[in-house]
């Protein structure tokens, strides 16, 4: 592969990504949040209430960074720290009603933007991309 062609293979990487980024930020804005916050809410609604540190490992970010989103969900009502009952020192971070409303409906919103998104790909190479995306991810 020549140079020009890695080129125009990371050059339409990037604008895919870029795609996406700016389709999923509007697929947020009626619940007017932003993308990291909705990511706090969807890992919290996949494995429940976490302390902050196991939410920024999940969430591949700093602890001081975790703060930050949790604030500014808490902020919103969709998520309230409470006290580990196996570590009275420690505190959770749990999603309200509020939250789980709202986290479920971000969850089905991006799964109509991804399927309008990739709709147009076969389903082979809708496979094929995403064995690629692993293996570039992994």
């Amino acid at each position: 592969m020549s140079d020009s062609d890695e080129e125009s293979l990371a050059e339409t990487f990037w604008a895919v990504a870029r795609r996406l980024r700016h389709q999923a930020r509007r697929t947020l804005e009626p619940w007017e949040i932003n993308p990291g916050h909705a990511r706090a809410l969807a890992v919290l609604l996949r494995h429940g209430p976490l302390r902050l540190s196991a939410l920024a490992d999940h969430l591949h970010i700093a602890p001081r960074s975790a703060t930050e989103v949790v604030d500014g969900i808490e902020e919103r009502g969709l998520v309230a720290r409470q006290p580990d009952p196996a570590d009275r020192r420690a505190t959770l971070v749990a999603l309200t009603e509020e939250g789980t409303r709202v986290g479920a409906a971000i969850r089905a919103a991006r799964a109509a933007e991804a399927e309008q998104f990739f709709g147009e790909l076969s389903d082979g190479d809708r496979a094929d991309l995403a064995r690629i995306l692993r293996t570039l991810r992994d």
